[in-house]
């Protein structure tokens, strides 16, 4: 049995992927930005979406498609079937609120699919655990680009920082969040397709650099559960994405240079760019870091998110019974 409800809200945040050390495998959530869907229960057996706000025109209305309806279709379908009993012809209509840019290195389209798998299942009263509700929003996730990658979605629905051992087992390791830990992502108003960003990339890399890189990430886990900045700092470095990705990024180098004087703990490429973020220590740190970054960028119009770690991840904003 579950106990539906009339109409919920939810919130999905933006998150940070790769985290500099570990590409493809490691995430983190931001307070903002992120999406908001709003659905409606109705006896249609449909799922419909009604409107779209803030995608420009850009994202499909047909259900069958859009990142959000597929997670939530994929989840209904499954709850259907376990729930055949008590299922009474639901159907529902989604509002969404598009909050974050496209083509960001936010993970908007992870974000989309985990808020419409969390609705879907919240406006059920929640029959399933967050971990249950993780294989529909990849299924959301690879509606929208292709892929099946869970470094974006996993912290966007858990929250905090998360460890991808395997994609095809979504074996997910939630990792401890030091405290004082701030996010400084920098977004300018350019776009870098995601498959621009993948294609640049060597097929092949160096056994040498490979021994070093999976120190670098080794060292970054071992810092989260000491609490040694000290060791985060040496290990946030990128042999293998950034040397390649940051000829897309507009003064890397000098953003870098700066961000760095600041006294930063690690900066880097937020997921497949352009975005760019750091992590430091305080909130003050975090505002002169992202100064720094948006006077070299001054006339790239950059929209700016400061934060500690997300450590709700999806979650229920309002809700109607």
């Amino acid at each position: 049995m579950f106990t539906p409800i009339s109409t919920v809200t939810v919130f999905a945040p933006a998150t940070v992927a790769n985290v500099a050390c570990g590409y493809d495998i490691l995430g983190l959530a931001i307070n903002a930005p992120g999406d908001e869907i709003t659905v409606s229960l109705n006896r249609s057996g449909e799922i419909t979406i009604t409107e779209i706000r803030g995608d420009e025109g850009k994202l499909p209305l047909d259900p069958k498609v859009n990142s959000v309806t597929v997670a939530a279709q994929a989840l209904w379908e499954s709850c259907k079937e376990q729930y055949s009993d008590s299922w009474d012809n639901f159907g529902a209509e989604f509002i969404i609120d598009k909050k974050m840019p496209f083509g960001s290195g936010m993970g908007s389209s992870a974000a989309s699919a985990v808020a419409g798998a969390y609705a879907a299942n919240a406006i059920l009263g929640s029959p399933l655990t967050k971990r249950e509700v993780l294989p529909f929003a990849m299924l959301g996730e690879q509606a929208a680009d292709g892929s099946y990658h869970a470094d974006n979605v996993a912290p966007s629905l858990f929250g905090g920082i998360s460890l991808v051992r395997s994609n095809q087992e979504l074996d997910i390791i939630e990792l401890p969040v030091p405290q004082d830990l701030w996010v400084t992502v920098v977004h300018p108003k350019i776009e870098i397709l995601t498959k621009d960003a993948r294609d640049i990339l060597p097929k092949q890399v160096e056994l040498g650099s490979a021994s070093r890189q999976l120190g670098h990430l080794g060292g970054f886990i071992a810092s989260l559960y000491t609490n040694d900045m000290a060791l985060m700092q040496r290990s946030l470095q990128d042999e293998w994405i950034a040397p390649h990705r940051s000829q897309l990024i507009p003064a890397f180098s000098e953003l870098q240079q700066a961000v760095m004087e600041q006294g930063a703990l690690g900066f880097n490429i937020s997921g497949a760019g352009p975005s760019v973020f750091a992590l430091s220590q305080s909130q003050q740190q975090a505002q002169a870091i992202a100064d720094s970054i948006s006077s070299i960028w001054s006339d790239l119009n950059p929209s700016v998110y400061i934060s500690t770690v997300n450590l709700d991840g999806a979650k229920v904003v309002k809700s109607e019974k």
